[in-house]
């Protein structure tokens, strides 16, 4: 499966932009031939623009966002990754929503991990991991940005049946070691492909550090992004999941009774 990441600088809390951004991207990731576009943490509105806008632009699950990018996603041919607010218990989720080429609402899933104030003063934790769903043969888990720098996160994923965590992001100086070093270790020590979708630019006070990414079973690249805005595409081969596990199986090797008292 041939994916795309989708690195640009953030929109200011202006839905409507952010969505016809999102449908010219994804005509551009189509015809690469990408099966599937990864975008930003809330890239439909801009992720730092404070609790009052995150509030009004929330919209619930389903919803008018939901069926635009479904639009996009049927027009374009293929299948869209999106982070954006969701309106839920008085305020806002930082979400992210996998809408299939064909516009169904695949997974939903809600930030559980807030990094900061920045999250805390914007957000509403999720309360449950992604489920794992089936997307062009493949078995997909979503987590959001600060979610992936804790293993336990990727580790639960894998272990439900995932073969590919998608992450949009929002990640900021000076945590440039989280794509250079930690979503390839995600990656790695589960066997799996890891797809993570940063900013580039500015917002406010805060400077993304870009370097969007995917890394393959053995940890290595398969794409990356510089600190521009970019499109990256990667294709992804299940073999190379079978052959990095047959090599060496973390999984299988686990022996979670030894764990339990540490959680």
């Amino acid at each position: 499966m041939r994916i795309a990441l989708w690195q640009t600088v953030p929109v200011a809390a202006d839905a409507g932009e952010g969505l016809a951004r999102l449908r010219a991207v994804a005509h551009d990731a189509a015809g690469q031939g990408a099966a599937l576009l990864v975008t930003p943490e809330m890239a439909l509105t801009g992720y730092a623009i404070g609790c009052e806008a995150c509030a009004r632009l929330a919209r619930p699950r389903g919803g008018e966002y939901h069926k635009a990018v479904a639009a996009i996603a049927r027009e374009a041919g293929l299948a869209i990754a999106f982070g954006y607010p969701e309106a839920a218990g008085g305020g806002a989720r930082n979400s992210a929503a996998l809408i299939s080429a064909n516009g169904d609402t695949l997974a939903d899933y809600a930030k559980t991990h807030l990094f900061d104030e920045i999250d805390r003063a914007q957000f509403l934790a999720g309360d449950a991991l992604s489920p794992i769903v089936e997307l062009e043969g493949w078995r997909v888990g979503l987590a959001i940005c600060f979610d992936i720098e804790f293993p336990e996160v990727a580790r639960a994923l894998a272990r439900a049946g995932a073969e590919l965590i998608l992450v949009p992001t929002a990640n900021m100086e000076p945590y440039r070691s989280v794509p250079l070093r930690l979503v390839p270790a995600r990656a790695e020590e589960n066997g799996i492909y890891v797809a993570y979708a940063n900013y580039t630019g500015a917002e406010g006070a805060i400077r993304y550090c870009a370097r969007s990414c995917v890394a393959g079973p053995d940890g290595e690249d398969l794409a990356r992004a510089g600190e521009g805005e970019a499109l990256v595409v990667a294709d992804l081969d299940r073999l190379a999941i079978v052959r990095r596990r047959a090599a060496i199986d973390y999984l299988g090797e686990l022996r979670p009774a030894l764990y339990r008292s540490t959680s």
